[in-house]
This record gives C-alpha cells, structure tokens and sequence, in this order.
C-alpha cells in the first residue's frame, strides 16, 4: 500500500522499486496499490487502474482528490483508498498487507486488513509531521502537527509489526512506548545489480559541463530547503580560495531550484556552480561518474536526525568519496574517516574546509571508496536487506493461521 510509485521518480519509488524486485525474485507473489497522491507532471493519471511498470504490477485508485477543508479531504482520500484495497483484496486474496507511510495509508489498509483478518505490517520511512515541517508545509509543534503524532502512534500499536528505515526511527517509536520487540530495522539500500557498477567518466560530457581538470563537488537529488545546499553555496567562496579549480555540480530539482539558482547568480564564484536540472534515472550514473566527491549539507532537524537518506549509498555503491553534515540519519551511515567524512550542519566554513583537506590529500582515496563500497555491499544491499521481512512476514501468517484455526 503505496503513496506513490513508478512511473515517479524519488527516493520513495526507487526504495519502493527496489523491494519489490528483491521479493519477487524470491518467488514472492507482490502487487502495489498507491493513493490519490500518484500523480505524473502534477496530475492524477486518469484511466489506468492497473499498470506494469518496469516489471512491477500497480493498481491505482480510482478518482480524483477529494476538494475542500484539508482535514476533511485526507478522510475521504482515506475512505477512496480503503476501498480500492477492499476491491483489491476481494479479487486477490493477498495473505500479508505490507503498507508504506505515510499514515493515511496505513489507517486506510487497517480498515481493509482487519475486516478480512489480513496480517499487517506497518512501514515507517519518515514520520509524516516531520516531513512536512522540513519540506516547509508544517510547523513543528502545530496542532496539525500534534493530531499527525497521534495519528503515527495510534496505527503502529494497531499493526501485527512495524517496519522502519533507520535506527533513529525505532528509537523515536520505542520511547512513545511501543514494544521494541514488535518493529524491525529494513535500512535504506542499494539494488548492486542495478547500480553497482560504475561507467566511466564520460569526457564529452565533461567538456560539455565545463568540468575539465576541476576539482569536483556534487549533489545529486532532490532540492529541498533542509538538504542544506544553500549552505554548500555559500561554503563555496571559501573552498574555491583553498582550490582555485573547485566547481559545484548540481544535479536535480524541486521547491528550492529557483531560489538556488538565484543564490548562486549572486555569489562571486558563480562561474563556478554547475545547474543539470533533472535527468533520468537512467542517466545518472553519468553524472556521477563526473564528481570527485558527492556532498550531503543536510540541516540539522528531528527529520534529518532521525532519517537515513538514500543518495550517500548510491555515491558509495558507484564507488564516490562522500562527505556530509554529522546530523543523526547521516552518522547512520558514514564512519567519519574510514567510509567518508563528517562536518558540522548549518556551518558554511565548515563545509569548505572538509571538501578542501579532502581534495588535498588524495593518498586515501582508493582505500576510502574500496571500504565504502564495501560497506554498501555488505549490510545495505537489497538482495541481503530483503531477508529481514522474511522472518516477520512468517512470524505473522503463523498467527494469523491460529486465529483462523481458534475460531
């Protein structure tokens, strides 16, 4: 039970995208189902209640959001959704709903999974009032905010388990009293199949950037305002007095381009700021294959704090250096110094002067990217991550076969 899927493109599909994939090549029967919220260039798709995307099976639900009062419409989004998955389950008698933040989809399959004594499990990939406070559409704090918390508690106590991205999250639940026993860590990973092996740096695009013989620092992702890279703007002057040859690649899009852009046209090292825009997944990897060292300037939040992004784990796996703001979801990851390097949030300087010792000492490159790499194979691979949902998924039909056989 999805909020969206493909053909979108962000972290949330490609994690999506990825699980699947892994279940299903373990002989595992899955289809998606996503909400109201699916839209493609900012428009429900109409028509389509079924589709087969790069190989994975999607219903959607049918209509369009409901108008009016916020509040009021989220129900009647919830009560839409709920039947689609009533509808979905009558025609395909699933043994497991496995639902996805945010919220409102898990109270939407609750309604489902407990009508037909469906096990549940619940997964968190970011709280949905902290997401909304870092993509600047809440207030930490808010009544919205408030009844939101309350919401997230209520339904992880009424799912069989509970599944979360990151050690920050399990943290978080387990301090609101929730059994720790009942949630499970599935962390961000990295299909190597698919994006394990780096292409090289391709010299007609680099030309094409202007990137010849540069000293070069990227971000590839989404641009929102508490990834932090007005920050790595700003740190921009400073690195490129230690490293003339210094330029910013950026590559990507979202709320804050606009006002990123004219940042950077104010800057006096502008010539010095590469702007991509998006490019398709498909492409990316070359864009990748054009930056010495990936960084990650993400604000210090309660959602960077308790969140692990994805993009640090693609720029190991393609074998990056990586540097990035010590905030709790990047310390998750990176181990200052052997896998890539940390630097204090919200501090410009600072930012500067880790990509500047960086970029002077390349005797621990080679090593840095082999244990990164490495580290990426190892413990956030997705044919390796996907054996966690195993034991649960079992732990929870032999329940739910009790009960049935109880009564």
């Amino acid at each position: 039970m999805l909020d969206h899927s493909l053909p979108m493109h962000s972290g949330y599909t490609f994690r999506t995208r990825a699980i699947l994939r892994a279940q299903m090549a373990k002989g595992w029967e899955v289809r998606g189902i996503t909400g109201h919220r699916h839209r493609v260039s900012g428009h429900t798709i109409p028509g389509r209640l079924e589709e087969t995307v790069d190989g994975l099976h999607f219903h959607r639900t049918p209509g369009d959001p409901a108008a009016g009062n916020p509040l009021l419409r989220e129900w009647r989004d919830i009560s839409a959704h709920a039947d689609a998955i009533e509808a979905l389950v009558r025609q395909w008698r699933p043994d497991i709903i496995h639902a996805h933040s945010p919220v409102l989809n898990a109270i939407a399959a609750q309604k489902v999974a407990k009508r037909h004594n469906i096990p549940l499990i619940y997964e968190i990939r970011a709280f949905w009032e902290d997401a909304a406070v870092g993509n600047g559409t809440g207030t930490e704090g808010s009544p919205r905010y408030w009844l939101t918390r309350q919401l997230e508690t209520h339904a992880v106590r009424a799912a069989d388990a509970v599944a979360v991205i990151c050690e920050g999250l399990r943290g978080d639940l387990v301090a609101r009293g929730i059994d720790a026993a009942k949630i499970i860590v599935s962390p961000n990973g990295v299909d190597m199949d698919q994006f394990g092996t780096p292409v090289p740096r391709d010299p007609a695009l680099t030309a094409k950037l202007g990137l010849e013989g540069a000293d070069v620092v990227g971000f590839i992702g989404s641009f929102y305002d508490y990834e932090g890279l007005d920050d790595l703007i700003a740190a921009l002057p400073k690195l490129v007095r230690a490293r003339p040859r210094a330029k910013l690649l950026l590559v990507g899009g979202g709320p804050r381009e606009q006002a990123l852009r004219d940042q950077a046209m104010a800057s006096p090292f502008a010539d010095h700021i590469v702007f991509v825009g998006r490019v398709p997944h498909d492409q990316v990897e070359h864009y990748y294959a054009q930056v010495d060292i990936l960084a990650y300037p993400r604000k210090a939040m309660r959602l960077t704090d308790l969140v692990t992004p994805l993009k640090p784990l693609e720029a190991m796996a393609q074998g990056r250096l990586v540097a990035a703001s010590s905030v709790g979801g990047h310390r998750e990851l990176i181990e200052h110094g052997v896998t890539g390097s940390l630097f204090a949030p919200d501090d410009p300087p600072a930012i500067a002067a880790a990509l500047a010792e960086m970029f002077a000492d390349r005797g621990f490159w080679d090593d840095r990217r082999a244990l990164a790499r490495a580290f990426v194979e190892r413990e956030r691979n997705w044919s390796s991550n996907i054996l966690r949902y195993d034991p649960v998924y079992r732990q929870m039909l032999a329940r739910s076969q009790r009960v049935r056989a109880a009564a």
